[in-house]
């Protein structure tokens, strides 16, 4: 008997909201189609980042063996261009082993930078800096100005408290002379024929499980976990420090805020989170979409994936 060919495995991809379910629909997958797991959510990719992450404990895992978590130190920067290169060797590696990658996350610019090949632009040092000293000197909001000067869309569409992504895209639209969504790819037939599933859930309901989930976190460990972070250079961390939930702790522990006006702002923030992620992937026409709440959500997935 010939051994499956690598072109023959197709992948599947679970993407969409936070807490619409797609970590539980992924393992699922893997079970019923003797596949494995490739992280797709950025701040899972840190070690020590599990409970203000929604990170699957290794007993909920099932015994399914998962790629690209707890991968980077809390110091370390997390980039797009970084996880695409490790993220395809995870999938080639899964598919020549005869297994079914299963790639689960809502990271929306993850997700394209795997599925559609997406070709960074070049990277200036100097340039660089020059935006890193603004946004040092003057806060998001100056680089926020400068960006709506320079290339308004990008400016409405970047998170205006995402600092690196704004310098990011000013450098971008500096080196090229062009508009920064003119380095995003075409979507097109995605990398591998990968197979594309989207997770949602009524608005309401989904803003409940934010909600149940916010308070499970901040009374589940999630300061204790932050301090210890926190003497592991979490401060430090460019990325690390500014994530949901994680920056809002340490300010707490930094004396700014009390711990309701904390989860009360990590929940606003998932919740505008959710927003902009459900916005992202409903453009994306491969997307297969799928109700969380379905009962029979796997068996309605395997439906779509067979059709």
């Amino acid at each position: 008997m010939g051994c499956t060919s690598v072109t023959e495995i197709r992948p599947i991809a679970v993407v969409g909201p936070t807490a619409t379910g797609k970590s539980d629909l992924g393992l699922d997958l893997a079970e019923r189609l003797d596949g494995e797991i490739v992280n797709i959510d950025a701040m899972q990719q840190y070690r020590g980042m599990d409970i203000g992450t929604a990170k699957l404990t290794p007993a909920e895992r099932r015994g399914i063996p998962h790629h690209r978590l707890d991968v980077l130190d809390v110091t370390e920067t997390a980039t797009v261009a970084r996880y695409q290169h490790a993220a395809v060797a995870d999938v080639e590696d899964i598919q020549a082993r005869g297994k079914v990658p299963i790639i689960v996350g809502g990271s929306m610019m993850y997700v394209q930078s795997l599925l559609d090949e997406w070709a960074f632009p070049a990277t200036d040092p100097v340039v660089r800096a020059r935006w890193e000293a603004v946004l040092a000197e003057g806060g998001t909001d100056a680089v926020h100005r400068a960006l709506q000067q320079r290339d308004p869309d990008a400016a409405a569409s970047i998170l205006p408290t995402d600092g690196r992504r704004m310098v990011r895209a000013l450098e971008v639209v500096e080196l090229t002379g062009a508009p920064f969504a003119a380095s995003a790819p075409t979507i097109g037939e995605p990398r591998w024929a990968t197979r594309m599933l989207g997770v949602d859930r009524d608005t309401v309901a989904l803003d409940e499980r934010i909600a149940r989930r916010t308070e499970s976190m901040f009374t589940g460990g999630l300061v204790d976990e932050v301090r210890t972070l926190v003497d592991l250079g979490l401060r430090e961390g460019v990325t690390a420090s500014r994530a949901i939930g994680y920056a809002q702790v340490l300010d707490v522990l930094d004396g700014t805020c009390d711990l309701d006006y904390a989860q009360e702002r990590t929940f606003i923030g998932t919740r505008r989170y959710v927003r902009r992620q459900r916005s992202w992937f409903r453009r994306d026409p491969r997307v297969h979409w799928l109700d969380g709440a379905d009962p029979a959500l796997l068996n309605s997935a395997l439906s779509t994936l067979h059709d």
